[in-house]
């Protein structure tokens, strides 16, 4: 199954939560192509950078991108939005497509805790859903709120 995760900027949760979900595919041997982008085209959060190697995952090569920068972007078993505003934005995919969407707080301008409550919200969530894609199961927004503890 492909996976993208929609953000505003593309900065930090999505990055963040792209990192998780190939993280748990490959740890859990979950067949998932994962990609990230934004609703607007930005930079990478040095605070996402730093939080996410703190618990081994490296972001220092990704950057980035919109919609239309990602490989057939139009070919999405799911797409997961992880803010209120890219919910907002996402544009109409085509009825196979399934949509999700929770709305993880913004740790933009926050101290390192912050983003570091946000990291591991994401982690729970991302590791929940790897688990639920791999038994041919797409969770419910609820679902995944209550895994990432939101």
């Amino acid at each position: 199954m492909r996976v993208l995760v929609l953000c505003t900027h593309n900065s930090a949760r999505s990055q963040m939560a792209e990192a998780w979900l190939k993280h748990f595919a490959r740890e859990l041997g979950a067949d998932l192509e994962v990609h990230s982008a934004g609703t607007e085209k930005t930079f990478v959060k040095e605070e996402a950078k730093r939080v996410m190697a703190e618990v081994g995952l490296d972001l220092s090569g990704h950057h980035s991108k919109t919609l239309w920068e990602v490989p057939d972007p139009w070919n999405f078993g799911l797409v997961l939005t992880v803010c209120d505003q890219a919910k907002e934005a996402c544009p109409a995919y085509p009825a196979r497509t399934e949509k999700r969407h929770v709305s993880f707080p913004d740790p933009t301008g926050k101290p390192l805790e912050a983003w570091r409550q946000v990291r591991d919200a994401l982690g729970r969530m991302a590791r929940f859903l790897v688990e639920r894609l791999k038994e041919g199961e797409i969770p419910s927004d609820e679902d995944l709120a209550r895994a990432a503890g939101l």
